[in-house]
């Protein structure tokens, strides 16, 4: 991958392949007997999760905590059963969208990640911003300034999803307006 300056927006990847079509191309990839209906994609530069909801637990169970033993035990079931295939589909989409792909399943209330990545991300942050970091450590919010940071994004991402929703429409709308170039006819 080449990486290129883009102006005030500063530095972008360049040459990543279009994932536009990676849902539908995963779709028809996937095995129909793995999740109950269409799993959910999610992209960004680095990675493709795809997580999937598994057909729901039959039979009683003692309380929420079994039951919740149950579903988890059921989603290690199926990432045992399906790993060879995974790691082949996975194989396939990472030569074709070069990101890596990452896998979860979801059933009931347990959600589980498998193979995600854990991205660095490089920042510098003035003092008033460390000391907000060093508060979360020191009150046991987190273990280390870098779960800080993690922890403070997912709050700010929970609190500011319409803002962002909005930003990656425009950011699109740009997108768009760059591929196609000016009209110098």
């Amino acid at each position: 991958m080449r990486h290129g300056w883009r102006g005030r927006g500063g530095w972008q990847q360049a040459d990543v392949p279009d994932v536009d079509d990676a849902p539908a191309w995963l779709s028809g990839r996937l095995p129909d007997d793995w999740f109950v209906g269409e799993p959910e994609i999610t992209i960004d530069r680095e990675e493709i999760l795809i997580v999937g909801e598994l057909p729901q637990l039959t039979g009683d169970h003692a309380d929420e905590a079994a039951r919740s033993a149950a579903e988890s035990g059921r989603i290690s079931r199926f990432r045992e059963d399906t790993r060879d295939h995974r790691i082949e589909i996975a194989r396939q989409a990472e030569h074709r969208y070069r990101r890596k792909v990452a896998w979860g399943a979801r059933i009931g209330g347990t959600k589980e990640l498998f193979t995600t990545l854990s991205v660095p991300v490089m920042t510098r942050l003035r003092q008033p911003e460390r000391q907000v970091l060093d508060t979360l450590v020191a009150a046991g919010v987190a273990r280390s300034r870098s779960e800080a940071l993690a922890w403070a994004v997912k709050l700010v991402g929970q609190h500011a999803e319409q803002w962002l929703t909005e930003l990656r429409e425009a950011m699109s709308t740009v997108d768009d307006l760059r591929a196609q170039g000016p009209d110098l006819a």
